[in-house]
């Protein structure tokens, strides 16, 4: 079986190709791999263990060599000429009065194909603007449409952590997040501070998802009453880090309750249970 590796297109494009006629690569290398219609250029982000290897739907294409220095040359070609028709199809789409927002321009290395992508609140009927960017370019072209979160990786960036956007560097896919995620985290939920360049939810929201949820399973729910030697107040907030959940009294008093103490009123609950239990199965009236 030949080796699968993952190639990088323009735009944080990826896709899996096999090097089914055993080329020697090397990473971050370009490559010219198949496409549906001819060829494209890529680079080699990574080469997949057999262990990793994902469930594709369909069979990847092929690695077809390496890329040379005459391919590089006609990429920096392609380059400068999307820049063109990125002016000119942002003319055309005023022209028509379309409601779009044109994101990227994509020559197919071999420049069988013209891909354009933009963003849209709605379905656009844009079968008039491909018929006259068929007739300047000569080509088969496709208008794809996508999603904010897929305008953000194309067009790149820094998140406000100051690293580069998740999107653009590892993620190979976008994974729902809900507000609920920031509430676990005791994050402000401004959507200014929890939002990324795309004005969706930050990725980073899910990374830790898992640890905030089993590390909550030890506390009970925040703004749940909660009694201790003092009396009965609610729980103001949680602490995962330093262990510790903050509660307030009726009068306005701030107590620190520590996991130690939590877990210490649970035993002698237990304690008190099984005592309890032990006691009225004894009892004569129960024999």
């Amino acid at each position: 079986m030949p080796d699968l590796y993952i190639v990088e297109f323009k735009g944080h494009r990826r896709g899996y190709y096999y090097n089914t006629y055993y080329h020697s690569l090397e990473l971050s290398s370009g490559v010219i791999v198949e496409a549906e219609r001819g060829e494209d250029m890529g680079k080699l982000s990574a080469q997949l263990p057999d262990a990793s290897k994902p469930n594709l739907e369909e069979r990847p294409m092929s690695i077809l060599r390496p890329a040379t220095p005459e391919d590089t040359v006609i990429s920096r070609d392609n380059t400068e000429a999307e820049k063109e028709a990125m002016k000119r199809c942002r003319e055309l789409i005023a022209s028509h009065g379309l409601p779009m927002k044109l994101i990227g321009s994509e020559y197919q290395h071999d420049r069988n194909k013209l891909t354009f992508y933009f963003t849209s609140d709605n379905r656009i009927d844009f079968r008039a603007l491909v018929r006259d960017l068929a007739a300047i370019y000569k080509t088969r072209i496709e208008l794809r449409q996508i999603g904010v979160r897929d305008a953000a990786r194309r067009l790149g960036g820094y998140g406000i952590c100051g690293l580069r956007q998740c999107c653009c560097s590892y993620l190979k896919g976008f994974e729902p997040i809900s507000t609920q995620m920031a509430r676990e985290q005791n994050l402000s939920l401004n959507p200014s501070k929890i939002s990324g360049n795309c004005g969706r939810l930050l990725c980073c929201l899910t990374y830790e998802k898992q640890y905030y949820e089993e590390a909550l399973k030890n506390f009970p729910m925040q703004g749940e009453t909660y009694t201790t030697e003092k009396g009965e107040g609610v729980i103001e907030s949680i602490n995962i880090f330093e262990d510790h959940m903050v509660i307030r009294y009726p009068g306005g008093e701030m107590e620190k309750v520590t996991l130690i103490d939590i877990k210490k009123r649970e035993r002698r609950g237990k304690s008190f249970f099984k005592n309890w239990r032990s006691r009225v199965e004894k009892h004569p009236n129960n024999r």
